[in-house]
């Protein structure tokens, strides 16, 4: 039986330009994994990863913590089936539409608008859950961004690829908060509002294992947070 590992990368530059970079604490949360798995003595067959620069990084930080502490670390590669839905994208290009189809939409974006900095991740948090559940719904078709359907298809091809190519490793992939949901969704038999639900609850450097043979994808834990003593370094956005 083979073992597979997905961890949500560490936390990312939230509202800033460029969103696709990890904060100095979203380093640090990939750092103190790689040495907790170092420490308890957890190996890896083979490392993948999303295609995103934080996706990456946040394998990359794991690594070199885990050498760090005198354990050897497989190579990564990157798989871009396991890229986030296209979450940004949806929300610049489709705000308009589903304000227009759902009156409470404008009103979680005037919030937003007007939130400080204590506020506006709750009220940001509000707003993106909204569009995306008319997405996940089929409520809003945008041309050019993929369906919530063919996301979870194509990650749901990439686990099939990883589970058939490795029979009785243990593997850990970095990826996002979108396909760890898609991985509860296997494991679960849940319909896509559902696994959409989970995936918003993950948080940044968190771990999900998922047991498997050619015929079983099993859940072991979720979202769980094993290298995180501090409460303060527990993110989600």
């Amino acid at each position: 039986m083979g073992l597979l590992v997905l961890v949500r990368h560490g936390q990312a530059s939230f509202l800033a330009d460029d969103y696709d970079r990890l904060s100095a604490l979203g380093e640090a949360q990939a750092r103190l994994l790689g040495a907790f798995w170092a420490r308890r003595g957890i190996h890896f067959d083979r490392v993948v990863t999303g295609p995103r620069v934080r996706q990456v990084r946040t394998a990359e930080l794991a690594g070199e913590a885990y050498v760090a502490a005198g354990g050897t670390w497989p190579g990564h590669t990157v798989l871009p089936a396991l890229d986030e839905m296209q979450a940004e994208a949806l929300l610049k290009r489709s705000l308009a539409d589903a304000e227009r189809i759902h009156p409470r939409v404008g009103e979680l974006l005037a919030r937003y608008r007007a939130a400080d900095a204590a506020t506006s991740g709750p009220a940001f948090q509000r707003l993106f859950e909204a569009v995306t559940g008319m997405w996940v719904r089929g409520e809003i078709d945008t041309p050019g961004i993929e369906s919530y359907a063919a996301f979870a298809a194509r990650v749901h091809g990439a686990l099939a690829s990883l589970r058939g190519e490795g029979r009785g490793q243990r593997i850990v992939a970095f990826t996002s908060g979108g396909p760890v949901g898609v991985g509860m969704q296997l494991a679960l038999g849940l319909d896509h509002p559902a696994a959409l639900d989970l995936a918003m609850v993950v948080k940044n450097a968190s771990v999900s294992e998922f047991l498997f043979t050619d015929q079983r994808f099993t859940l072991r834990t979720f979202n769980t947070l094993p290298h995180l003593d501090d409460p303060a370094h527990e993110t989600m956005r």
